[in-house]
């Protein structure tokens, strides 16, 4: 096997990629070459049908439609794991989503505690997000050491948390909804579903369907990175193997530091301490480093212990923490609803720089928390 192979299945290599990805797009984006770089992915897309209401730029091609794909594969690894895998049993199942919302409510409530009643009040719902292309690019740095069950769990919780954010910008923060593409979308789940229900087993009519699925919640006004969740959950269970063995590389080597690298594209400011002292800046770093664990722990043991829920087998509770330190990493969900709360660029700089320290510190703190209480399964066996 290749040198290069070799990296590529290496279970670290996602976070390695994506760390050095945003390490060079923060870079550039604070040169001389600051200006070029930020206008490749503004550039507008020339489309031939400007009237069909595509993606305009590189930037949104890259979040709305590349990402998609992304959301697909993770939709899949969810189905299956619900199916046949670690979240086989309603206890288990269960619990992400208690999880999750452990992880919405608590980081909500923290930076209402130091925003409400102020003019940036509206930005509660930044630090709910969980970004979990970078959660689980962390996550697999530690190899072995982080069991299957963590990064699944790490998955269905961010999966959770993201429709949990869409569904925050689409009643909270988002403009008008488009009922009539709504209405179209789930004429197009209900063909999904039939074709599931019926066992058509040849890929082209889901990809065909999804296709349009995606193009009708795009111009919905909801996120169009739900569309590959939705269609995820209609294809067969037997061909979903197959299937995320074929996108794993394009998704994970390709897409994603491509995602990385167009949103990561800011400029910080020259001087940070207005920043630092800004309630803003407070309210965001409290809610992603401290409310995201805190929520996603004490809502997860609750559970446990009025044996609503159990946790995933191999899973022990100070894992459980970890994982809820990494989950603070909120970045993309984060940042684009900081534009969607605040009009003025002022402020959405203070949340912007917030978001990236915020997530770099728990990233960072879940990290090394995860390394010292994770044992690898040579060292268990030996002992």
């Amino acid at each position: 096997m290749s040198p290069i192979m070799e990296f590529i299945r290496d279970s670290r290599s996602v976070g390695i990629v994506l760390i050095c990805a945003t390490f060079v797009s923060l870079v550039v984006s604070n040169t001389g070459w600051s200006a070029s770089y930020m206008h490749f992915w503004e550039r507008e897309l020339n489309t031939p049908l400007p009237e069909l209401h595509l993606p305009h730029t590189i930037l949104h091609l890259i979040n709305d439609a590349l990402m998609a794909v992304f959301f697909l594969l993770v939709g899949m690894e969810i189905k299956r794991e619900l199916m046949v895998g670690e979240l086989n049993s309603i206890k288990k199942s269960l619990l992400p989503i208690i999880a999750a919302i452990g992880g919405m409510v608590v980081p909500a409530t923290i930076y209402s505690l130091w925003c409400g009643g102020t003019p940036f009040s509206s930005g509660w719902g930044i630090p709910m997000a969980t970004d979990i292309a970078f959660s689980l690019g962390v996550l697999s740095l530690l190899g072995k050491r982080a069991p299957v069950s963590l990064r699944i769990f790490l998955t269905a919780l961010a999966i959770i948390d993201d429709l949990g954010g869409i569904l925050t910008i689409a009643i909270f923060y988002a403009g008008d909804l488009q009922w009539s593409y709504l209405l179209y979308a789930g004429i197009i789940m209900i063909a999904l579903i039939a074709m599931n229900l019926l066992k058509v087993k040849r890929y082209y009519p889901y990809f065909i369907l999804g296709l349009l699925l995606w193009y009708f919640v795009f111009n919905s006004g909801v996120h169009a990175t739900i569309a590959g969740v939705l269609l995820a959950f209609t294809i067969p269970l037997h061909k979903i193997e197959e299937l995320e063995h074929a996108l794993h590389d394009p998704v994970n080597f390709i897409i994603l530091p491509l995602f990385a690298l167009a949103n990561t594209a800011i400029v910080l400011p020259a001087e940070f301490g207005s920043i630092y002292t800004s309630v803003v800046h407070h309210g965001i770093t409290m809610g992603l480093v401290l409310g995201k664990p805190l929520g996603i722990y004490l809502f997860s043991m609750a559970a446990v212990h009025l044996k609503i829920a159990s946790l995933p087998t191999g899973m022990k509770r100070p894992q459980l923490l970890g994982m809820g330190l990494i989950a603070g990493i909120g970045f993309t969900m984060s940042i684009f609803m900081a534009t969607l709360a605040f009009s003025d660029a002022e402020t959405q700089l203070v949340a912007k720089v917030a978001i990236i320290g915020a997530s770099v510190l728990a990233g960072v703190l879940g990290f090394v928390f995860l390394r010292l209480v994770s044992i690898k399964p040579s060292a268990a066996k030996a002992d």
